[in-house]
């Protein structure tokens, strides 16, 4: 797919997230907003997925263990087919299938139910391990927050992850530097991340600048090493592409008002 339009589902992901956000009162927009192009870059470029058969044994696997960036997943899941766009005004409502966090029992193309930070790292990992023992080319992939990282779990599943040999799984990490309570390093600092994850048995691909749609596609296009899974370390912007939400911790978890909303798309509409 072209740049260009890989670049207008990205907008037009952000101009989702905005809306969901704002109608539901509630919800996660800044980290939803940085992780838009890893995700899109996955779905349409990268993933064997199906949307008129989203329970295919055979299908690529993605697993958002960030599962609070679901506005950008339900985003990326209508412009691929799986669900429709008009759901998106029961965002966040009591018995919607789009709850604040992804529901694989309720929502189409959603691999698994995720919200619990730290475990959708175990849970790709399963699934790759899985592939591996049925004797099937099933490529897995998973977005995980930097905050995220501080969870002692992550790291017994990157553990696994080495010692397995997964070279059927890509770890993307959405590296904003904020999490809900501050900075990466006031909270708790992750130090070299690109070293520990080396040190851990990946192959690292570093993106100074995460955002940038045809960086991620070529980090994902680059070939896999035998016996090492793939780590892409993608430098984002919380809230990338609304100028006042952008790198402001405040926008964790707070959704916009409506002149606020106005803003926002008119900015993502220039």
């Amino acid at each position: 797919m072209k740049t260009e339009e890989l670049s207008r589902i990205c907008t037009q992901v952000r101009r989702d997230i905005i809306n969901m956000t704002a109608n539901a009162g509630s919800g996660h927009p800044g980290g939803s907003l940085s992780a838009v192009e890893l995700m899109v870059a996955a779905f349409f470029e990268k993933m064997r997925v199906d949307p008129q058969n989203p329970q295919d044994p055979d299908r690529d696997r993605f697993v958002l263990s960030k599962g609070h960036a679901a506005p950008c997943y339900y985003g990326v899941l209508a412009e691929k087919g799986f669900i429709s766009r008009d759901e998106f005004q029961n965002f966040r409502q009591l018995h919607s299938i789009l709850q604040g966090h992804p529901d694989a029992k309720k929502v189409p193309g959603v691999d698994a139910s995720t919200g619990s930070l730290g475990q959708g790292a175990s849970i790709a990992v399963g699934m790759a391990l899985g592939a591996r023992h049925q004797g099937k080319d099933i490529q897995v992939y998973t977005i995980l927050g930097d905050g995220e990282c501080q969870e002692g779990q992550v790291w017994e599943a990157f553990m696994a992850a080495a010692h397995y040999k997964l070279d059927n799984l890509t770890v993307m990490i959405d590296n904003n530097g904020l999490q809900i309570d501050g900075s990466n390093d006031q909270v708790m600092s992750l130090g070299d991340l690109a070293a520990k994850m080396r040190s851990f048995g990946f192959t690292v691909i570093e993106l100074s600048d995460g955002n940038d749609i045809s960086a991620v596609v070529e980090a994902l296009n680059a070939p896999a090493v035998a016996g090492k899974p793939k780590c892409i370390l993608a430098h984002t912007v919380k809230g990338k592409g609304v100028s006042f939400m952008e790198g402001q911790v405040g926008w964790h978890g707070k959704a916009p008002n409506e002149e606020q909303r106005q803003q926002a798309l008119k900015e993502l509409e220039d």
